[in-house]
């Protein structure tokens, strides 16, 4: 059995501090937003981002509870080279074989680091792993069929963000900043995992991931309906027409709303007419490299300092990234 912890609830406070807030200061001042029309505006874009969601989450949480059950650990370390480009490069391209939400992410890592690959390796997948992949690039590009330039854009830049951010560990990290010995945990996960039968976890950890990521995802489409039916799209538009505005803004979104990757493409494609493709493409990388609830898994798995270096790199290679990637879009 499985002990409650506080701790579990903390990624769905801001958001939910944020709707309760905006509910009672800005509601009252705006009646006319409780209008019929404005609801079923919502009620209409947020039943359509969850539908065309879903499928995706369900096949990601699947893909990922098959390579959790049925593909051990040592296989993957034994594949990795010595060099640090190339096994670099090596990382970039696991998640094409090994598709894992970023909320199955940090376990897995967890593991596979206690099987000997290298910290750089691990960060390498560890951003990489949840966007590099079939599943995720199906995604997007369903969710941007006008404009599949943006699929390949997200792919491409991820691959970049992430090898460039593994080479600048390799070089200046030297020590370990993992924290205390991970192998008792390990150890009773995989005990416990194998309990029942392999067809019984793959069920009962689809379930388990499904559930985990689609709360963070009805929350996202919650914030995006409301955001999208009552906002002003006056005020969305003036924040689109700011280069640094609307850069700021869907990255802070996306820290904020902890979208799994292959449901954050249908809320960005929301923003398609009203937002710089540029700052979509940071919304869509930035997301499932560092969100809230990554940032608090990073934090579980990693000392401080070196979490937040970490933030830093990945906040500032996106950024700068997406920006250039946006002139030749």
């Amino acid at each position: 059995m499985t002990t409650f912890s506080p701790f579990k609830i903390l990624p769905l406070l801001i958001p939910a501090v944020f709707l309760i807030i905006a509910g009672i200061v800005w509601l009252p001042e705006h009646p006319e937003l409780l209008d019929n029309a404005y609801v079923d505006t919502f009620k209409t874009a947020f039943i359509g981002i969850l539908l065309e969601a879903l499928p995706f989450v369900l096949l990601g949480a699947l893909l990922s509870s098959l390579l959790r059950v049925f593909v051990p650990d040592e296989i993957i370390s034994r594949w990795i080279p010595r060099r640090p480009v190339p096994a670099i490069l090596f990382g970039c391209l696991l998640g094409i074989l090994f598709p894992v939400c970023e909320c199955g992410m940090i376990p897995l890592v967890r593991r596979l680091m206690h099987k000997g690959m290298p910290l750089y390796v691990a960060v390498v997948f560890i951003l990489s792993g949840p966007v590099v992949n079939p599943v995720v690039y199906g995604a997007t590009l369903t969710a941007f069929r006008s404009h599949p330039g943006l699929a390949y854009a997200r792919m491409g830049l991820a691959f970049a963000v992430a090898a460039l951010i593994g080479l600048i560990i390799y070089i200046t990290v030297k020590k370990s900043p993992l924290r205390l010995s991970i192998q008792r945990e390990t150890g009773e996960r995989h005990e416990q995992g194998t309990r029942g039968g392999k067809l019984v976890a793959v069920f009962v950890h689809t379930s388990d991931e499904f559930f985990e990521m689609g709360k963070y995802l009805i929350i996202g489409c919650l914030l995006t309906s409301g955001i999208q039916s009552f906002m002003n799209q006056g005020s969305l538009a003036a924040i689109g027409e700011k280069p640094l505005g609307s850069y700021l803004f869907m990255m802070g979104l996306a820290f904020v709303l902890s979208l799994c990757s292959t449901s954050d493409a249908f809320v960005a494609s929301t923003f398609l007419h009203t937002f710089p493709t540029g700052s979509l493409l940071a919304f869509m990388v930035l997301g499932p490299m560092l969100d809230f609830k990554n940032s608090l898994m990073l934090l579980s798995l990693f000392k401080t300092k070196f979490a937040l270096y970490l933030f830093f790199l990945i906040f500032s290679a996106v950024f700068i990234g997406s920006v250039l990637v946006s002139l030749g879009l």
